[in-house]
């Protein structure tokens, strides 16, 4: 066991005028299975690349372990993943690596083929036995569900459960429930460490919203209360004047301006005194709310279609280039039907979301789709997007003020709106494709795998929104607590 001590760390992007982290201090334990979350944007991966010495920064931070860093760049995927093992590390028992495959059941024979040739799950499985290979290091492993299913994300939290020391960035809360025992978060001001899983953090979170935000409320009530009191002591500090020099001149005598500055001025200052009360009041509490998220409701415009169903499928195979890619699917879409497609990585999940967008695929079978249907669609990929948010808009046919709108919702800020999207962090950009997508009055949705890079509480809020509006849509998602909560439907291929 070693301690990585971090203090007074302060970062910034070169030619950023805001700082990522500001007097940022924490300990943590080499031997703790540390789960890290945060709003998108707010440096996590960046975090991970300061403990590997990528970036300068003022502050400290003092260990006595090693880090390494998950994904590895791959620098030719076409050589055998044996090959590729070998350079990312030499110096190893070949049982070991055997073992650890076993453990993620993965078949040694993909060691005989070329890494380029392996799906993103296989790859990702074979790159984090590769990692826990290495003894005496403090493990980063950034965002491995991406590239994993429903089964391959069960394998891999079973895996991290028996292991120690690392720390696993991931927006998948129930694969975070499985495999860590505390949680590192960045909030808004800081950066906090509590033991436990994502579920016990998640409620002393709210715990602490609750306490923030009705100290905030008491705060507001002080604040009127010392106003109103304020107003009335600067209220009373003008009668008296007006008094004393009302009564002197009825008698006809000159004033004393003397006594009466003398009282005013008394008066002024008790009401200065109480105004000052009143602003250090606000300086005092100024600091509550500095971690409470925005969980702001969002709105959407779903439209009824004319009938009842929107698509009826029957016995339907898809080809590519003659070759299979899923078969004997059979299922209907219902108006207010939300209906997830689940199925191992290859299963055909993502062309069958394709056809039903009307791309042109060979099948066989029955596949029937309602006419005039307005869709919306969703895509896996955001490679596409790049030029900034305004023109984006103009390009998609959405309403620039309402995509904003619901961009800032999902905590965007208003700096970021002038940036390019291609400069964007991954969860970002998908939330780009989200707010457009919910921009677009449809009537039907078509989401492949939405939630790729987004940090959990929005997704909590695409929850709410699913839940409340309660649109058709279809989709493809391996976060299992989010399939769970929204699906009506499931349809397995």
């Amino acid at each position: 066991m070693s301690l990585i001590q971090v203090s007074n760390l302060t970062f910034a992007y070169e030619g950023s005028y805001d700082n990522i982290f500001e007097n940022v201090s924490f300990q943590i334990d080499s031997n703790w299975k540390l789960g890290f979350t945060g709003r998108n944007g707010r440096g996590k991966t960046t975090f991970l690349q300061l403990l590997l010495g990528k970036y300068e920064y003022s502050g400290t931070i003092s260990s006595n372990v090693e880090f390494e860093y998950f994904p590895y760049p791959i620098k030719d995927a076409s050589k055998q993943t044996i090959d590729i093992v070998d350079e990312l590390f030499p110096d190893y028992e070949y049982w070991q690596l055997s073992r650890e495959l076993s453990l993620l059941q993965v078949g040694e024979e993909l060691l005989y083929r070329p890494f380029a040739s392996l799906s993103g799950g296989e790859q990702c499985k074979i790159m984090l036995a590769t990692l826990f290979l290495k003894e005496h290091q403090f493990l980063l492993i950034d965002e491995p569900t991406n590239h994993l299913d429903v089964e391959g994300r069960e394998i891999v939290s079973q895996y991290l459960k028996r292991k120690k020391g690392f720390i696993l960035v991931s927006h998948d809360r129930a694969f975070l429930d499985e495999c860590v025992d505390h949680i590192l978060s960045i909030n808004k001001t800081n950066i906090e460490v509590r033991r436990g899983n994502f579920s016990s953090w998640w409620e002393d979170k709210q715990r602490q919203d609750q306490f923030e935000l009705a100290e905030n409320e008491k705060l507001k009530k002080d604040i009127k209360r010392l106003d109103e009191a304020s107003k009335r002591t600067s209220q009373w500090s003008h009668e008296v004047e007006k008094t004393k020099n009302a009564g002197k001149q009825a008698s006809g005598l000159k004033p004393d301006k003397g006594y009466v500055g003398h009282k005013a001025a008394k008066m002024m200052k008790r009401s200065k005194v109480l105004e000052q009360r009143q602003h250090s009041a606000i300086e005092e509490k100024s600091k509550l709310l500095k971690n409470i998220e925005s969980n702001v409701p969002i709105k959407m415009t779903p439209l009824d279609y004319y009938k009842a169903q929107l698509a009826e499928l029957r016995g339907l195979s898809i080809y590519i280039d003659d070759r299979q890619i899923c078969s004997d699917v059979s299922f209907t879409i219902e108006q207010g039907d939300r209906i997830a497609i689940t199925g191992k990585n290859g299963s055909g999940k993502s062309t069958l979301l394709r056809l039903l967008c009307g791309e042109q695929f060979s099948y066989t079978g029955t596949f029937l789709l309602g006419s005039q249907l307005e869709i919306s669609y969703v895509s896996q990929l955001t490679s596409h997007l790049s030029g900034n948010l305004k023109d984006y808009a103009r390009e998609q046919g959405i309403d620039e003020a309402l995509f904003k709108s619901l961009l800032r919702k999902l905590d965007f800020s208003r700096e970021q709106f002038e940036k390019d999207i291609s400069a964007f962090s991954g969860g970002q950009k998908k939330k780009v494709l989200i707010a457009k997508s919910i921009c677009e009055p449809a009537h039907l949705y078509i989401w492949d795998e939405p939630l790729n890079f987004i940090d959990v509480i929005s997704r909590m809020q695409i929850e709410e929104l699913l839940l409340e509006y309660e649109p058709t849509i279809i989709f493809v998602e391996h976060d299992r607590m989010f399939a769970e909560k929204i699906a009506t439907k499931m349809v397995s291929l």
